[in-house]
């Protein structure tokens, strides 16, 4: 049972390292309270962008999962 808690826990590391690549590579707008009051429209599931950051915020979605299911199973070992 110790070899799956450490395999689960070596997995949980590496999809975090995973996760805050994949958000810190997505380009940033103007974000926070001036970005809300100038009005820009651009939250997370509006990426009208390139291909690049569609492609990240897809990746960024499937990535949290991973993290989420991850942490549900290292609690339950």
């Amino acid at each position: 049972m110790q070899v799956v808690k450490i395999i689960l826990i070596v997995l949980e590391v590496l999809v975090s390292i995973a996760l805050i690549g994949a958000v810190l590579m997505q380009s940033g707008k103007e974000a926070g309270l001036s970005g809300a009051i100038a009005g820009n429209a651009d939250t997370y599931m509006d990426k009208t962008g390139n291909s690049w950051d569609k492609m990240l915020a897809r990746w960024t979605k499937w990535i949290a999962l991973a993290w989420a299911v991850l942490g549900l199973a290292l609690n339950l070992v």
